[in-house]
């Protein structure tokens, strides 16, 4: 009869950059659709409306696979600035881009803190888990 060790757990992902990321997959969702509305409402020429909005969806998706590395919450936030300027073509995005600017905040510092603590129990508890 083997006896095995049981396999040591996974680490887990840190949260910052999984909260920062899901915000910003959001944000080209909803980025999409005001380009669809700023279309439907002919607010200006299709090429600039269709431009304007696939280049900005298309930077937020990639932006959010730079999340943890180095200038990727600084890129984040300066995304943040280019999501409530679409204000300038449909208003109400005015306010939905300060619902995801209080996001990304959130994102950025509740992630944080959930990183911090669990590497302070991680530090406290080098033994790991209890065995089950």
């Amino acid at each position: 009869m083997s006896t095995q060790q049981p396999a040591p757990p996974r680490r887990k992902r840190p949260a910052k950059p999984q909260f920062t990321q899901t915000t910003l997959l959001l944000e080209a969702f909803l980025v999409g659709f005001a380009t669809l509305v700023a279309f439907g409402l002919r607010v200006a020429p299709p090429a600039t409306v269709w431009t304007l909005g696939g280049v900005t969806c298309v930077v937020l998706v990639l932006l959010s696979g730079y999340m943890g590395r180095p200038g990727g919450y600084v890129a984040g936030t300066l995304a943040q600035l280019a999501v409530l300027g679409f204000g300038v073509l449909v208003p109400m995005m005015y306010g939905i881009g300060a619902v995801f600017v209080v996001l990304w905040i959130v994102a950025l510092r509740l992630g944080g803190r959930i990183d911090r603590e669990r590497a302070e129990w991680d530090a406290a508890h080098p033994e790991g888990p209890a065995p089950a």
